[in-house]
């Protein structure tokens, strides 16, 4: 009975590996991987209370929501990274890796919501919210279900998520100052070249450690179009 448990188990545990390979980082790739997105996590704290200060201080309900979604998506997906890089090889760091990537849709997702419901609002608002987060729904599901399987499709939802916003350009640059625009425009500039870099980032030492920067930098960026300037 223990020879045919074993067996089972050891089954298991080749597929999870074929599953969901892990990359091969040498231990100071990942102590830099690790420490990058621990500074993010403590950051996206600092700037989840900023923006709740902010929104219980005199905004709306919908700044009050929106801090909430855009701040918590900040201190999952790098709390998230963070654990993922720290874990040694084996089936946590493979289930990690699982929730690492779903974050990422997860932080694209809480990203527009101050832009929807509080900067465009009406239809367009509402429309490209649902959108956004419907995708964001279903590009968890996929990685959850075979995240290599659907590596680049993954990367295509991320950027064309990234980018939807082009479709309100216009009544967005109405209704929020060209300083913001420009943060915004700059921010996803920067998760635009981390994708690149993070594309390369396994056959590159510390190229995925420069990922993260990018991403961090994008994140901060947007940080500071949504405190300044939609949070009110």
């Amino acid at each position: 009975m223990q020879a045919v448990a074993s067996t089972y188990m050891n089954g298991n545990l080749s597929r999870l590996e074929r599953k969901i390979p892990i990359p091969d980082y040498t231990l100071g790739e990942e102590l830099l991987n690790a420490i990058t997105h621990g500074l993010g996590g403590a950051l996206g704290i600092a700037g989840l209370v900023l923006m709740l200060v902010k929104g219980y201080s005199g905004g709306s309900t919908l700044s009050i929501v929106s801090a909430w979604v855009f701040g918590v998506s900040l201190v999952i997906l790098y709390t998230m990274s963070c654990l993922y890089h720290a874990l040694k090889p084996g089936d946590a760091k493979r289930v990690m890796r699982i929730f690492d990537h779903c974050t990422i849709f997860l932080l694209i997702a809480g990203s527009y919501t101050p832009f929807t419901l509080i900067s465009l609002k009406g239809r367009v608002g509402w429309s490209l919210f649902g959108v956004i987060w419907g995708m964001a729904v279903l590009g968890i599901v996929f990685n959850a279900i075979d995240m290599e399987r659907f590596t680049k499709l993954s990367m295509v939802c991320y950027l064309t998520m990234g980018w939807a916003i082009l479709f309100a350009f216009k009544p967005l640059l109405s209704v929020i100052p060209h300083n913001a625009f420009l943060l915004l425009l700059i921010g996803g500039i920067s998760y635009t070249v981390g994708a690149v870099i993070f594309g390369i980032g396994s056959k590159v030492k510390y190229m995925h450690s420069l990922w993260h920067l990018f991403v961090m930098a994008g994140s901060i960026l947007h940080f500071f179009c949504i405190y300044y300037y939609v949070i009110r």
